[in-house]
């Protein structure tokens, strides 16, 4: 490992200590299955292939939880740039990345590496991460934005558009014209996540994400090629193919709730690679922390809350348990 690189072993060995009494393990094996794709360029064609083409999208968040999206409007240049500056953000010193606040314009505690309450492997994610505010951005607490904070800015723009887009239309299939994500989803309340998973020598089962559902009500994902996203279908997982034209959407744990159940939020997991480092930047769409999330249909299946109860709860419960609980807290 070299000095940009969490010092994983050393802070875990007494996880990793414990495997190795136990001797090798056999890999588990996953079906890589395609996600639904959708061309989102039908939406500007006639009144029929726009009605089939929302369809498909609502149809995708009943039965999957998951999505891949093409003609998205993202450019290609803004994602190549994007890639482009987390990769170089990354590769500096793991001491220089600790401390975002100084040297990177971020809020501390932005920087994430490891699982700090992991007392065993199967809590350990192997992975390191830098999770944004985009207020952080917007604001810019500098006079002058470095190139990595105007180039998160541009594609938190382009990719805000597309999840009020995405949302719209799910709201109207589910027979609501609602004008609820325009007014509490506003750019300065979501987050922008960059993810590097790196090589992991030590098993072939090391999770570089531990199982997981999103806090949001949309994640918009865009991944390079290595692969290693998984997620529950019909009670298995299966590894999702990767497809570099596309962006991975996925229904959060606020949709599931105001859809009343409808929209699915599934669990999810990335498995790391022996041999390649692999990059996502993922975008949470999430409203105010004060904004109430209701169901949109009656008899509602979760009580009201708002979004700054939720987080607090699923925070709680990570810290007591060691994992989040969600939406089942928040049960009628």
């Amino acid at each position: 490992m070299d000095s940009s690189d969490p010092p994983f072993q050393e802070t875990y060995k007494a996880l990793f200590k414990k495997v190795a009494n136990k001797g090798p393990t056999t890999p588990i094996v996953v079906e890589e299955r395609d996600l639904p794709v959708i061309n989102l360029g039908r939406l500007s064609l006639s009144k029929e292939e726009r009605r089939e083409c929302k369809a498909e999208i609502a149809r995708a968040s009943r039965e999957w939880g998951f999505f891949q999206v093409l003609n998205h409007g993202i450019s290609r240049e803004i994602l190549e740039k994007m890639r482009e500056e987390q990769i170089k953000v990354f590769r500096e010193p793991f001491e220089k990345k600790s401390r975002e606040d100084k040297y990177l314009d971020f809020s501390a505690g932005s920087y994430r590496w490891g699982t700090p309450s992991a007392t065993c492997l199967q809590q350990l994610s192997w992975s390191e991460a830098f999770h944004v505010p985009l207020s952080d951005i917007i604001s810019g607490t500098r006079g002058c934005k470095s190139t990595l904070s105007s180039t998160m800015e541009q594609f938190a723009g382009t990719v805000s558009n597309l999840a009020q887009k995405l949302a719209k239309i799910l709201a109207e299939e589910l027979g609501h014209k609602s004008t609820f994500f325009m007014e509490n989803c506003l750019p300065s309340t979501c987050y922008l996540r960059m993810n590097r998973y790196p090589p992991c020598p030590i098993s072939p089962d090391m999770l570089g994400l531990m199982p997981h559902t999103d806090s949001d009500f949309l994640t918009i994902l865009h991944q390079d090629e290595v692969g290693g996203l998984q997620l529950v279908k019909d009670g298995e997982w299966i590894a999702v193919k990767p497809n570099p034209d596309a962006l991975i959407i996925n229904i959060g744990d606020l949709f599931q709730a105001w859809s009343n159940d409808v929209y699915k939020s599934v669990q999810h997991r990335v498995m790391t690679n022996s041999k390649r480092e692999r990059y996502s930047t993922a975008y949470f769409f999430c409203p105010s922390y004060d904004t109430v999330v209701e169901s949109c249909n009656w008899p509602p299946v979760y009580r009201n809350f708002s979004f700054r109860e939720f987080r607090r709860q699923v925070q709680e419960d990570v810290q007591k348990l060691g994992h989040k609980i969600g939406l089942p807290r928040f049960l009628v």
